[in-house]
Parts: C-alpha cells; structure tokens; sequence
C-alpha cells in the first residue's frame, strides 16, 4: 500500500526478485538490459489492467463466438530519453501496435532542473491513453515537466510508469500533476545531496548502456 495519493506500488514477487536483480551492482550490462525489459513488461500488465473492452464476433476453429478485444484508440507509450527506452522495449512487447512518442529532456547538474532537447510525439494523443516511461522518479522535475508537455499537445489521460521513486520527486510530481497516477516497483528512502535515490540502482540510463 502506497503513502502516496495516486501511486500504486506494484508488488508482485516477480516484480520486487527482478528489481534486486536490477538494484545489485554486480549485474553486468547486458543482465540490467534484459531484466529491465522483463520487469517492464510485468509493469506494462498492471498498469493496462482496466483498459475497456468491447465483444466482436469471431470464428474460433470449432464454431462462431463472441470474444473480448480492447476497444477504441489503444496506447500511446512516450519514453523519456535516454532512460525510458529500457522500459519502452519490454512494454512493446506486450503490446507492440501501440504509438510511440519520445522526449528529450537532461537534467541541468547544477539547477536540477529539466531542459528539454528533442520531442517527437503522434498526432492523436487526445485519443489514447498515453503512458510515460522513465526509470526513476527522483527530483520529480524531468517527469513533471515531461507530462506538462505532453498536455499542452493534446494527451488527456495520462500515466505515468517507473521503477523507483523517491517521495521527493513524488511530491513535486503530484504538487504539479495532482490527476495523473503513478505506478511503481518501489519508494525508496530519499534524495542524496546530488539528487540520486538512496538506495536506488545507481544511474539507470548508464547502466542500461554501460557509458559508465
């Protein structure tokens, strides 16, 4: 159970065995990229479990029945670069038709503020629902401002999906974005002096990549 209004942490044992996995410092490169992308499609079931449905007719082998199909505009997943492609790639796998959007944003080192680089998003985000990947929560400032982005172009409903968070970046987050839930592996204890979660996994974007 989540301290936090709008925040689902996700429990499930497969989702915290792989989160220590990811947290370890000796899981090498290659073993942090699969496993992110495993847990991110764990991640990806809880966070589409109340997608509508709606009953089309089929023809199974045997005989005509009519059988559930997700209805409407379906997803939109926005990664937040360089990061949120770890977890983009493993949610593609559970669902690979849904649009996909990026945004570019560094963290300034000495402000800690966002600053955005790159955005390249799909022309009907009103129509789906749009959900915003990035492995941590720590500042909360990169992911306010990457939603705030998102709604300026359109994007209505919202969710946003990582790994940790910190109740810092969670604060600020929903100071900013009070209507957007967040789904979760694990709150961690907090923020050190230079803005990293403690105990956290350590620089997520360099240990997908192995830049450091």
């Amino acid at each position: 159970m989540s301290p936090f209004p709008q925040v689902t942490v996700i429990d499930h044992p497969l989702v915290q065995h792989k989160l220590t996995l990811l947290r370890d410092r000796e899981t090498s490169t290659n073993g942090f990229r699969r496993i992110a992308r495993e847990i991110s499609l764990l991640l990806a079931y809880e966070v589409t479990r109340d997608l509508p449905l709606e009953t089309v007719p089929i023809e199974t082998p045997l005989e005509a029945m009519e059988a559930p199909q997700i209805s409407g505009k379906k997803l939109c997943l926005v990664s937040i670069l360089r990061a949120g492609n770890g977890i983009l790639d493993g949610m593609l796998d559970l669902v690979p038709a849904a649009r996909v959007g990026h945004v570019g944003l560094y963290r300034d080192p000495h402000t800690l503020t966002p600053v955005e680089y790159y955005l390249k998003l799909p022309d009907d985000l009103a129509e789906r629902l749009v959900i915003v990947v990035d492995p941590m929560l720590a500042t909360g400032h990169s992911a306010a401002a990457a939603v705030a982005r998102l709604k300026e172009e359109g994007a209505a409903a919202i969710r946003f999906v990582c790994l940790l968070a910190a109740p810092e970046g969670l604060r600020v987050f929903h100071a900013e974005h009070p209507d957007v839930p967040v789904f979760v592996a694990a709150i961690d204890r907090e923020l050190d002096s230079h803005g990293y979660i403690r105990p956290g996994l350590g620089d997520a974007g360099d240990r997908l990549y192995g830049t450091k």
